[in-house]
């Protein structure tokens, strides 16, 4: 079995905090926030808001999750050696 160094526990530490996070978030604007939005009741755009708020609002913050995830990953893999070479 191979041995995991200290370095290599810790990229992966860090990956999981930060995946661990987002996925807390994608949780609580696919249900938490779509759950509540039923509860407002004015209009926006012409559609009603909690329609907005579950149909496009969730929407942006996942494609903004997506991009951060990206971003950050990036970051961490130059930090640690381990990026992929273009």
């Amino acid at each position: 079995m191979q041995q995991i160094s200290e370095k290599h526990r810790a990229y992966w530490q860090k990956n999981l905090n930060i995946t661990g996070v987002l996925l807390l978030i994608w949780f609580l604007v696919t249900f938490g926030v779509a759950y509540f939005a039923r509860d407002l009741s004015f209009t926006f755009f012409g559609w009603p808001f909690s329609f907005w708020v579950a149909a496009q609002g969730a929407l942006i913050v996942y494609v903004i999750i997506i991009w951060y995830y990206a971003r950050v990953m990036a970051r961490l893999d130059q930090e640690h050696g381990v990026a992929e070479e273009e």
